[in-house]
């Protein structure tokens, strides 16, 4: 019997190893929901609708920096492992004249369009004006946000590893 405190989606996957590790899973799926419900409602306020979270992440990412990326290292730092997922987000985004792509060899290379950067600076204004007044910007709060940010990094690493290691398994 899990404890009643508990918050969490599935009582019949907690281990008595790490109760709040289902705690945890059930805060990342709504935290994920949210985040994904927030992309999209910022970029069409941004002034570009019908955007997955997906397609919003890929245009932050080839923004990021103003360098060219290749389809594999967006893939890479997205951590998506269906590379048709991106590319048919990268298509998507060339048809709304938010990124170009430029082949080099064999390879395409994709960039931020002067529009696609307008855009993400619109992003940027929107996320200015409704999503940072929640925050107090005190170096203890913010301190805990990198504590979190590193907590998901490894967290990400141990789930991959898992995945990894129950598609090689035979249970």
């Amino acid at each position: 019997m899990v404890d009643s405190t508990r918050i969490v989606s599935s009582e019949h996957l907690v281990s008595p190893k790490s109760p709040e590790l289902s705690e945890f899973e059930f805060g990342l799926i709504i935290a994920w929901h949210a985040f994904a419900r927030w992309m999209i409602r910022c970029m069409s306020a941004a002034g570009v609708k019908d955007m997955t979270p997906t397609d919003v992440l890929v245009l932050h990412h080839v923004a990021h920096r103003d360098t060219e990326k290749r389809l594999a290292d967006i893939c890479f730092v997205l951590n998506v492992e269906d590379t048709h997922v991106v590319s048919y987000s990268l298509r998507k985004l060339a048809g709304l004249g938010l990124v170009k792509s430029a082949k080099q060899g064999k390879e395409a290379f994709f960039s931020v369009t002067d529009k696609g950067r307008e855009i993400c600076l619109a992003y940027r204004d929107v996320r200015d004006a409704c999503l940072m007044p929640g925050f107090t910007g005190s170096a203890e709060d913010n301190a805990q946000i990198g504590e979190l940010a590193r907590l998901l990094r490894t967290l990400s690493g141990r789930y991959d590893q898992a995945a990894r290691a129950a598609s090689t398994s035979s249970l």
